[in-house]
C-alpha cells in the first residue's frame, strides 16, 4: 500500500476530532440548516466539500514542498493557525460565550448562493488550512515514495470523514439546537468541552516541530 493503515486511521481520527470542534464551517452549516432546512444545509455542505478539495489539490501540487524549502513560512502559518484556534477557544470558554448549536439568524438564499457561501466559508476557514498545512504532511512517509499520491489518499480520507460528519450535523441540527435550548446545562458543558479541546489542540500545534516532507 502507498499509505499505511496506521496513517489512514490516524488522519481519520484527527479529522473526526477536528470536525466536531465548532468552527466557521459548523456554525454556518448548523445556522443554515436550522433557519432554512436540511436541503439548504446539504447544498451549503456541497460547497464546503469542494473547498476541502481545493485545499487538497493545492497540497498535492506541492504545497508541502514549498514549506519544506522555506520552513519560516510553514512556522509562521502554523503559529497563526494556533492563535486562531485559541481565539475560537476563548469564544467558547469566555463568560457569555455561545455554542455552535446556538444558530445565527440567516436570510433564505437560492441554491447557487448556498453552494457559493459554503465554498467561501471553507476556503476562508483557517482550521482547514491548518489541517492540510500542518497535519497532513505528518502522516506522509517519504520512505514509501509517491509523496503526492500519499497526500492525495490521506486528503481524500479526511474529506470523506469531514463531509460525512458534517452531513450528520446538518441532518440533526434542528433537533440538537432544540435540545440545547431546553437543556442549558448540557449546552454549557458542550461549550466548555469544545473550548478546552480547541485550546489543547492549539498548544500542541504551536509546539509541534514536525517539518513537511518534500516530494521527490
Amino acid at each position: 500500500m502507498v499509505v499505511s493503515t496506521e496513517a489512514l486511521i490516524g488522519i481519520a481520527l484527527i479529522e473526526l476530532g477536528l470536525v466536531v470542534i465548532p468552527g466557521p464551517n459548523m456554525i454556518y452549516l448548523v445556522s443554515r440548516s436550522v433557519t432554512q432546512g436540511r436541503r439548504a444545509g446539504l447544498t451549503s455542505l456541497a460547497g464546503v466539500g469542494v473547498g476541502f478539495l481545493v485545499y487538497l489539490l493545492a497540497a498535492t501540487a506541492g504545497l508541502a514542498t514549498l514549506f519544506a524549502l522555506v520552513p519560516q513560512i510553514y512556522v509562521a502559518l502554523k503559529l497563526a493557525g494556533a492563535a486562531y484556534l485559541l481565539w475560537l477557544a476563548w469564544g467558547a470558554l469566555r463568560p457569555g460565550g455561545s455554542s455552535a448549536f446556538t444558530p445565527n439568524a440567516l436570510e433564505p438564499d437560492r441554491p447557487r448562493k448556498l453552494f457559493g457561501m459554503g465554498l467561501l466559508t471553507c476556503l476562508l476557514n483557517p482550521k482547514i488550512a491548518i489541517l492540510y498545512i500542518s497535519l497532513l504532511p505528518q502522516f506522509v512517509d517519504p520512505s514509501r515514495g509517491h509523496v503526492a499520491a500519499q497526500s492525495l489518499i490521506l486528503g481524500l480520507t479526511q474529506l470523506a470523514v469531514g463531509v460525512g460528519v458534517n452531513a450528520i450535523f446538518v441532518i440533526t441540527a434542528g433537533s440538537v439546537a432544540v435540545f440545547f435550548s431546553r437543556k442549558p446545562l448540557w449546552a454549557r458543558i458542550h461549550r466548555y468541552l469544545m473550548g478546552t479541546a480547541l485550546a489543547v489542540f492549539a498548544v500542541k500545534l504551536a509546539t509541534d516541530r514536525t517539518v513537511p516532507a518534500a516530494a521527490p
